[in-house]
């Protein structure tokens, strides 16, 4: 995931975080499970507790051997061995490197889907950790090294853990349990498919079909033991955009017989900043515009002929988007044209606005209650991060929560997603497979009870 959202501290104007006593009132204890299904809850967290070490040596050895999208060969022939060792039937090469695994309950019922993401980033470690990653590869013509910077290795762990659990008990289960090991979820290399996208498009969410989904995101900047949630738009669309800026090439003591893309494409930077800033309506829905990357030349007294720049929209509202795609076309060729200079815009989506299922939201939010008390489970602000889950629910009705695993003596913001210095507390992954199970259990159990 790009960014994912985090709890914002008692502001009543800024964004309120609300426990979720305040969306709807809900009594937890008689929205989550019967009596059987709390014996059945009671025996699996037993399970689950005695898998604490095995889901954290897990999640090391993956953080270890961390690789980029379509490329999760090593992940996923461990994943695979794993839910074919506890009798489930495995499903490989899914999606490119994706692994489906399929656990038949004792009994019949709905069929849950799990997911989780497994691709890293092309982010170089500096956290000094025993199981640092020091896993380098060439991306987009740049030596970097490869991390676990966004958490996906603890959510493959999470849900192997999960997998184990549930295959425990499957001759009680009440239905049958999709798991989904996706690949690419931080999107695929130039020139390919990936992600959630292409498992939606090669059949996941089908044969047998999914009933509902489930996923969890694990949260830096969240403390241990909360769970965050939204019903409805969750995070953002993602489109990706690359501008071509045409100038003429010279030599860099003589500017004036030619065109500079860059400086010109420095423009076109200031130029766009005021799209968000002057023509956003910032009080209905937030939106940001972003350059990640600006490349030209490769000499110091040689103005190019080119100069290229790639950047990301985040939006919230598809008015917005359509209005934020048609200026940037505009800035872009007018600032060229009063340069001198021609430029091209091409943009694409790349991740669609994940929207939470609100009924099923609803249903669902009572089990998180129960599990780590009420207060700690919080309503928090859409995020102007992506997140491919969002395909996944779009097809069928979604729940997806995050859960926090900030360390002890870190601060919020201190160590975000996507960097370097990202870091989480490993205590976090027995709350965050219990509620995997637990979410799957009681949803079986409140079917069954229809």
């Amino acid at each position: 995931m790009n960014l994912f959202y985090k709890p914002l501290a008692g502001c009543l104007l800024a964004g309120l975080v609300l426990p979720f006593g305040s969306f709807a009132q809900t009594n937890p204890t008689q929205q989550t499970s019967s009596s059987n299904a709390t014996a059945l809850l009671t025996r699996m967290d037993k399970v689950a507790d005695g898998l604490t070490t095995k889901v954290v040596d897990w999640r090391r050895d993956i953080h270890q051997n961390p690789e980029l999208g379509n490329h999760e060969f090593r992940t996923a022939a461990k994943v695979a061995a794993h839910l074919q060792s506890l009798g489930i039937e495995v499903k490989t090469g899914v999606g490119k490197t994706g692994v489906v695994g399929l656990l038949k309950g004792g009994k019949p019922g709905p069929v849950v889907a799990l997911r989780a993401d497994m691709d890293a980033l092309p982010v170089t470690e500096r956290v000094d950790l025993p199981f640092k990653s020091t896993v380098t590869t060439d991306y987009n013509g740049k030596t970097t090294g490869v991390m676990h910077a966004c958490g996906h290795d603890s959510h493959v762990a999470m849900l192997m853990g999960a997998a184990e659990v549930l295959a425990s008990v499957r001759s009680e289960l009440r239905g049958t349990i999709k798991f989904i090991f996706q690949p690419c979820e931080e999107g695929p290399p130039t020139g390919e498919e990936g992600g959630a996208k292409l498992m939606v498009k090669e059949g996941v969410p089908d044969n047998p079909k999914v009933d509902v989904i489930f996923g969890q995101h694990i949260a830096s900047g969240t403390a241990l033991g909360l769970f965050t949630y939204r019903p409805g738009s969750v995070s953002a669309e993602n489109d990706i955009f690359k501008i071509t800026i045409h100038g003429k090439q010279t030599h860099g003591a003589a500017p004036w017989s030619g065109v500079d893309p860059i400086v010109t494409g420095a423009q076109i930077i200031m130029g766009l900043q005021t799209i968000v800033s002057r023509n956003m309506p910032l009080t209905e829905h937030a939106a940001v515009l972003t350059i990640g990357a600006f490349h030209a030349g490769n000499r110091e007294n040689i103005i190019p002929e080119e100069a290229t720049m790639i950047g990301t929209i985040r939006t919230l509202d598809t008015t917005m988007r359509n209005t934020i795609y048609r200026r940037i076309k505009e800035v872009v060729t007018s600032i060229a044209k009063s340069a001198g200079a021609t430029a091209e815009v091409a943009i694409s989506m790349e991740d669609a606005m994940l929207v939470n299922n609100r009924e099923l939201t609803a249903k669902m939010v009572p089990t998180l209650q129960a599990l780590a008390g009420m207060p700690n489970v919080l309503l928090v602000p859409s995020g102007m991060g992506s997140e491919d889950f969002a395909y996944f629910a779009q097809k069928v009705p979604g729940f997806f929560f995050s859960t926090g695993a900030r360390p002890k003596d870190k601060k919020p913001g201190q160590i975000p997603h996507h960097t370097p210095d990202f870091q989480i507390d490993e205590s976090s992954f027995g709350l965050g497979v219990k509620a995997l199970c637990h979410l799957t259990v009681n949803y079986m159990e409140q079917k069954a009870g229809q």
